[in-house]
């Protein structure tokens, strides 16, 4: 069995056929779909197909780093009631991009900085984006971390030097995705120097799509061609990766 720790399943991208994508999830063994939030305008489509999938889709409460803006304190204030209303399984998806806008990064690691310890307030896990801003995160996660504090770096792309200093803060688990089964992309050689039980899998659907179908629209019934490659790299069977995976999509989001 699998679990698609990142998925925004809840866009209007997969209203012609949401169902149809979630039974071919159940009958590739894909059991559960995490839901990361976007912003204000995403938080009840997030809890609304939750509650439609129950059990199988899990919602997420956060403001992603690209949707930072100088209204930032209005959104978060917007979207902090919802911890204790729908019940999240962890704050995100959260963290500093810095490949589309450098401009705002002072008001990007001051949103970051009050989701990490919104997170810490409540324990819960925190699903973190990094694009172009690793050492970024790293500064503020080097004066935030504690032994309460766990989660997810979502779509791992980095070195391994890089993945070696998340792991050293111990609680934190690298999220693999379709990057991984890109021809050139490198992950693939930074990942199997890295154990098993530090990976969870996910697709960012619809972004990312693993190969052959790379460029088209992704979704959640693709794990198991990330499992696959996954399959390839540490040797062992598709079966096992599920297994472990899961178990350590567990031990973070606590489903």
């Amino acid at each position: 069995m699998y679990v698609d720790t990142h998925t925004h399943i809840y866009l209007k991208d997969f209203d012609d056929d949401r169902k149809q994508i979630i039974n071919e999830c159940k009958k590739l063994g894909v059991t559960k779909l995490l839901l990361p939030n976007i912003d204000s305008n995403s938080m009840e489509d997030v809890i609304k197909i939750s509650n439609e999938f129950k059990g199988m889709c899990f919602p997420m409460v956060g403001l992603h780093p690209c949707s930072v803006k100088q209204n930032y304190n209005e959104e978060l204030s917007f979207i902090k009631p919802y911890i204790k209303s729908c019940n999240p399984i962890a704050i995100g998806e959260i963290g500093i991009d810095l490949y589309w806008d450098k401009s705002t990064l002072d008001i990007q690691k001051k949103a970051f900085i009050k989701q990490v310890n919104w997170a810490l307030e409540f324990e819960l896990p925190i699903v973190i984006h990094a694009r172009e801003s690793y050492n970024e995160i790293f500064e503020i996660l080097d004066f935030l971390n504690t032994s309460k504090l766990k989660g997810v770096f979502h779509c791992f792309s980095s070195t391994i030097e890089d993945a070696n200093r998340i792991l050293k803060y111990g609680g934190f688990k690298l999220g693999i995705g379709g990057v991984v089964t890109f021809k050139n992309s490198g992950i693939d050689k930074v990942v199997e120097q890295i154990e098993i039980e530090n990976i969870i899998l996910e697709t960012d659907a619809p972004y990312l799509s693993p190969a052959p179908f790379r460029g088209k629209r992704n979704k959640s019934s693709y794990i198991p061609l990330i499992a696959n490659k996954l399959s390839d790299i540490y040797k062992v069977s598709p079966e096992e990766i599920g297994k472990i995976t899961s178990k350590n999509a567990t031990e973070i989001f606590n489903i």
